[in-house]
């Protein structure tokens, strides 16, 4: 195969995002843009006002979900492993991601060369999306939220144990776990049920969109009520309960109103007790969406990679240990990602 010195003739990062000039495609612009190919669903990843998108069609149905207003005038629905020959001799196609409902990994071969766009992946369990596929590649670019050494992710059971302990030892308190709408809520809740919880889930308003959009797609959540049903002493039903909430929620007004509430966070951040103090959770459930130290440079290598392009997140710490593994690293600088994009 081609060398990445080629590779960088014909990818290339241009304001808008990644862009592939011979198919004249950009990948997860955060910019309107003719024609684009979108990762997942995050805000920072699918932008609205893409004249022509290719995702998949579940990423396409979070989109419509959060953009009701936005109607891409062509809609290109790609299965995992769905190949498309663009214009310029290029062929595109997406693997699993692993990250959320949806996620992909976009394939682009061109010129005898195979680039594979990472967008946001992770390795961990997770009973809400298809698991990651790891596809041989010549140039893997990569996410870096999470690259540093102390990011250790749990398993997903490990945490969700932590959390059903806590309601035994405080059965009259509520329970307000803050989980990002997209992903980590319906992660969070499937992953209870499966280790046993029968209660009702209490879900403020945020979050019952796209809970419902997962229903749609086949998963069951069981019973789950809007918080907004009860007022006042009504809410003394949700003692010794679940509730689940944006992770702005923790520190509002609203949070108050639960009956002695005991306010938990479920991210990867709250491995950092900084992080846990600013969300003010008592409880800090290390449960993330993204790969950790370990798991991005064990990808690196299933790869093959011999070039990493790193996107966003901790990138001068996995470009010097990828460098020390011989292997040729540098930073794309895009703009327009976020370490909470939700």
């Amino acid at each position: 195969m081609g060398t990445a010195s080629s590779a960088e003739n014909w990818m290339q990062v241009r304001p808008e995002g990644l862009y592939c000039a011979p198919a004249d495609i950009y990948i997860d612009p955060h910019q309107p843009v003719e024609r684009a190919a979108i990762t997942h669903g995050h805000a920072d990843h699918a932008r609205p006002g893409h004249k022509s998108v290719f995702a998949t069609p579940e990423t396409l149905a979070i989109m419509k979900t959060r953009y009701p207003d936005d109607a891409p005038s062509m809609k290109h629905l790609l299965n995992y492993g769905e190949k498309t020959d663009l214009a310029g001799d290029v062929r595109l196609w997406l693997a699993p991601a692993g990250h959320i409902l949806g996620s992909a990994q976009v394939v682009i071969e061109h010129a005898n060369q195979r680039i594979v766009v990472s967008g946001d992946y992770k390795r961990h369990s997770d009973p809400t999306c298809t698991p990651f596929e790891v596809v041989k590649t010549d140039v893997f670019v990569t996410e870096a939220t999470f690259a540093l050494p102390v990011f250790s992710h749990p398993p997903l059971g490990h945490e969700i144990d932590k959390l059903v302990r806590s309601m035994s030892l405080f059965p009259d308190r509520a329970h307000l776990v803050g989980v990002y709408s997209l992903g980590k809520c319906q992660r969070v809740m499937l992953a209870l049920r499966q280790a046993g919880y029968s209660h009702p889930f209490y879900l403020h308003s945020a979050l019952i969109r796209l809970t419902e959009l997962y229903e749609a797609h086949g998963f069951d959540f069981g019973e789950w009520k809007p918080v907004s049903d009860y007022k006042g002493r009504e809410k003394e039903i949700m003692r010794g309960r679940i509730v689940l909430a944006p992770p702005s929620a923790l520190a509002d007004r609203w949070s108050r109103t639960l009956p002695d509430m005991l306010p938990a966070m479920a991210s990867g951040w709250m491995q950092i007790r900084a992080r846990a103090r600013q969300r003010r959770a008592e409880m800090a459930l290390i449960i993330s969406d993204h790969a950790d130290w370990q798991d991005l440079l064990q990808t690196v290598d299933d790869t093959g990679a011999k070039d990493v392009w790193i996107t966003h997140g901790r990138v001068e710490a996995l470009e010097h240990a990828l460098t020390q593994k011989g292997i040729r690293a540098k930073a794309l600088a895009l703009v327009g990602r976020e370490e909470d994009a939700d």
